[in-house]
């Protein structure tokens, strides 16, 4: 009887150990028991883009034998130290395009997210959102991309490599990386014929970047973006300035132009060569690969006219209250309204008031600096995709968040926890269930929630969700966004 249990008992670990290999299209992958489900983390989705492969669009995944052991924590990608992103700059590899997934069950067909993380296309990595725990009917993948002077670099060269075009390396890992998911994800329980990608910050630009680029057409059905548009409410880079910045590297660099030396370069000086770019379209050059580059291949075009032509798909558009504050501060104050409004400067100036003291902050939307900055940068530019979506054809949710733990302020990324986490607006309402009844129907609204309704172009519109939970509000700032055409 004991050899008998003793046998039952292996046959069952067995059993769940194999349960937990997947067989991909490069190689077994082994996942781990989480919360219910399997946590699969550091899978390769392409070849790690080092030497011959740096400033190249990514290769196929180099396939493997054998069953690929569990990564307790993937390398994120190369990135310099701001401070915040510590964590993510310790552990930063060139050698880093890969993703994880969180599968309630390796059967089934279920909806999947695809998280783009956010960072300024700078730093950062996916981290724990693969942790999140969206319930038994969604599949979450995190994925990580190039970043900085890495991944949205244009080169000369490297233009010439590319049949005119250059750039963008990273979000063709993000298109790379929703092609793995198109062929792999069934093996987990998802289905990709109901893929949501997503992102906060840089990564709901790169998100709103997808919806526009054609090489991104087919390979997911709807997206999420929270706090970041096409161009963060700046000009379109064209190709061109881009390739400025390049010529920039290869002074600093002292490689005459010859991209097979940068190739050759040590990481830690081309990171230490990414701090000293400068583009003079910006009042701060921590915005620098924020600026879309149009490179010719990607985004053969600006996002605006793309998108126009872009397949309609539901979205959710959204921003915070209070993002962040005004890029360059206070003394670019006048640099920053001129360039935003264009021909509008003076009505702008008078709106906010410029001219005179700063006022005391506003309870909700922060001092002047942090109204200008988030009404430049991130509501009214949402506001302009949402309008221009909606035209096109696209089921559009637009909302605002204003909630924070103990009633303070909002802040950039704050919505993060209330969207996937467990933190709730009031007692019985998060953004969550709206998130998770988006993802797996395409529509926010359903089991008993309050109400959103659709953006439209006329009376647009939007949900405000703070500590009063969800209400129905109208335009966004209307005096002062219609002035503000930009993405």
């Amino acid at each position: 009887m004991l050899r008998f249990l003793f046998l039952s008992l292996s046959a069952l670990i067995s059993t769940t150990a194999h349960a937990q290999v997947v067989q991909t299209a490069s190689g077994q992958v082994q996942g781990s028991p989480h919360n219910g489900g399997v946590i699969f983390r550091g899978i390769p989705f392409a070849a790690p883009p080092i030497g011959a492969l740096r400033w190249r669009a990514p290769q196929a995944a180099v396939p493997w034998t054998g069953v690929r052991a569990p990564v307790a924590q993937p390398k994120s990608c190369l990135q310099n130290d701001y401070g915040w992103n510590r964590g993510d700059f310790l552990i930063g590899s060139e050698d880093c395009l890969t993703l994880d997934v969180r599968t309630p069950s390796l059967t089934g067909k279920r909806a999947v997210l695809v998280w783009i993380h956010g960072g300024s296309n700078r730093a950062g990595g996916p981290n724990d959102i693969v942790t999140a725990n969206l319930g038994p009917d969604i599949v979450v993948v995190g994925v990580r991309y190039r970043l900085g002077i890495f991944g949205f670099l244009s080169h000369r060269q490297a233009a010439a490599e590319g049949g005119g075009a250059s750039g963008n390396y990273g979000l063709m890992d993000q298109i790379a990386a929703l092609q793995w998911v198109n062929r792999n994800i069934p093996r987990f329980g998802g289905d990709p014929a109901r893929v949501t990608i997503a992102g906060e910050s840089a990564g709901s630009q790169d998100t709103s970047l997808l919806l526009a680029s054609p090489a991104a057409r087919g390979l997911f059905a709807q997206a999420i973006m929270e706090s970041g548009t096409p161009g963060f409410g700046l000009p379109f880079r064209p190709l061109e300035d881009a390739l400025r910045l390049g010529d920039q590297l290869d002074w600093l660099m002292a490689s005459g132009g010859d991209i097979l030396r940068l190739r050759e370069m040590s990481a830690p000086a081309l990171l230490a060569a990414d701090k000293q770019l400068h583009d003079d379209a910006l009042e701060a050059d921590d915005y620098l690969w924020l600026r879309t580059t149009i490179d010719g291949r990607v985004l053969p075009a600006s996002p605006d006219r793309l998108l126009r032509t872009a397949p309609p798909r539901p979205v959710i558009v959204g921003s915070n209250a209070l993002e962040l504050d005004l890029p360059g501060g206070r003394v670019r104050r006048d640099a920053f309204i001129a360039k935003a409004f264009g021909r509008n400067d003076a009505f702008a100036r008078s709106f906010y008031k410029a001219s005179e003291p700063d006022p005391e902050p506003h309870p909700r939307l922060g001092t002047l600096d942090q109204q200008i900055a988030t009404d430049v940068t991130f509501r009214c530019p949402a506001g302009t995709l949402s309008r221009l979506l909606a035209a096109t054809g696209s089921r559009v949710w637009r909302y605002e968040f204003d909630a924070a733990p103990g009633g303070g302020r909002t802040t950039h990324a704050l919505e993060i926890g209330y969207a996937f986490g467990d933190r709730e607006l009031k007692p019985g309402l998060s953004l969550k269930p709206y998130w998770v009844n988006f993802i797996t129907t395409g529509n926010p609204n359903g089991r008993g929630l309050p109400e959103w309704p659709r953006f439209d172009g006329k009376d647009r519109k939007h949900v405000l969700f703070d500590a009063d939970g969800a209400t129905i509000r109208g335009d966004l700032r209307p005096e002062i966004c219609s002035k503000l055409e930009r993405l």
